[in-house]
This record gives C-alpha cells, structure tokens and sequence, in this order.
C-alpha cells in the first residue's frame, strides 16, 4: 500500500511517515494543501492521509478539488476539530473518513487499512497465491504449505509486489519503487540482498523453487509445476 500524508507540522509528519513505514506501509509526505493537491493529481496512491488546517489550501478544499477532478482517491481528514458539525462538514466536502486529534497510531493504522481496501480495484484481493505459498495481506501472515514464515516488514512488502505480479518479470526499477519508494537508483545491492533473505525464507525445506532471477532483467515469483 502507498499513501500520501498532506501535514505541516514536520515533526508530526516524520513520525506518522516512520510509524507507517514500520507497518509495511510506503508513503510520501507533502507540507502545504497545493503541494499534497499536485501529489495525490500526479501519482496513484491507495490513501490520502490529510490534515484539515494547512497553509496555502486548506484539507477540505484539496479533498474537494480532487473530487471535481474526477479522483476519488480514498481520504482520512485529520483534526483538532472534532465536533459532530466539523465532522459532517469533512465528510461532505468529499472526505471517506474522519480521526480528531489526538489519535493513537493504531486506530489510525486500522482507518487507513479499511480505506484501503475499500478502494475495491481488481488488484486489491486480500490474499495472493503462488503454488502453496500463500500471503494474507490483510492478517500480514504468510504461509507455505501450511506453516507461517515470519518475515520483516521489507520482506513482506518485497513479497507482496512481486505474488501481485506472479508470473510476470519484476525489474529493479519497479521494485525501487514500489518497494523501496526511490525514483533512482541508489547503486546498491539492497535488492540483491533482500531477495536473497526472501528466498531462503519461502523455500528453505521445500522441494520446489518459487522465486527466480532472470538474469539481465529481474525477477519473477511463479509456480512451475501448476504452470
């Protein structure tokens, strides 16, 4: 999952930023309304996370720009404001749900996941399978022919792209993006590391390989007995 959290308080944001990182979560961050409206019109993300008081555009006016524009990009309007009124009144301007402040984390977490997979594209099932590999995105457990496999969150999301895109090749730069939110590349074996990590983990003590390098473009997840 990707998000964009739209908040001018940088401390506030740098925390929220780490928090969902730790969660397998990847997301960029935006200081002021026009710049988190430019983000959420020129990238897909699967959540907004915005604060309702920003400079230059405030939240209510940016989740409502965006909705006259046609993207309805699931939105959570955070806010000292916490009344009934000021909660109909994110609502209304277009926002999917609603977390006065102050919140704890994991109530935040758990919005942003249901919002997530409320977004309902074909792409968003709840479990992928790969032969009798299987990861339940939701539960944040994988399993192999019936035994859980405790990964890191990197691993987890490293792992998730690439049974998402099960029998296709996944090269670096998709991986670099999708996985690790660079534009670039950093010129490090970071991939060839945490690749190396994964594949030990999901085939140690199991006859048949899943994930392989192709050599000269990437790498692909897929089950050659089923195929």
């Amino acid at each position: 999952m990707k998000i964009l959290i739209v908040e001018d308080d940088l401390d506030a944001a740098a925390y929220l930023t780490k928090a969902f990182r730790e969660a397998g979560i990847v997301s960029d961050h935006a200081s002021d309304g026009d710049s988190g409206l430019f983000l959420a019109m020129e990238n897909a993300y699967d959540v907004l996370v915005v604060d309702r008081m920003l400079p230059r555009r405030d939240g209510l006016s940016l989740i409502s720009e965006l909705r006259a524009r046609g993207i309805h990009t699931p939105a959570l309007i955070l806010s000292a404001l916490g009344q009934v009124d000021d909660r109909v009144t994110g609502l209304r301007a277009g926002g999917d749900d609603y977390l006065p402040k102050p919140y704890a984390f994991s109530e935040l977490l758990a919005r942003v996941e249901v919002l997530g997979r409320r977004k309902g594209l074909p792409d968003q099932d709840m479990t992928y399978r790969v032969g009798d590999l299987e990861l339940d995105r939701l539960a944040h457990v994988v399993r192999r022919g019936g035994r859980e496999i405790l990964l890191q969150p990197r691993e987890f999301r490293l792992l998730e792209y690439l049974m998402k895109n099960a029998g296709q090749v996944v090269t670096r730069t998709m991986l670099l993006e999708n996985v690790w939110d660079y534009h670039f590349d950093p010129q490090t074996n970071v991939i060839d590391v945490h690749v190396s990590r994964l594949r030990s983990k999901i085939e140690k003590d199991f006859d048949q390989p899943l994930l392989r390098t192709v050599r000269g473009a990437g790498y692909m997840i897929k089950d050659e007995v089923s195929a």
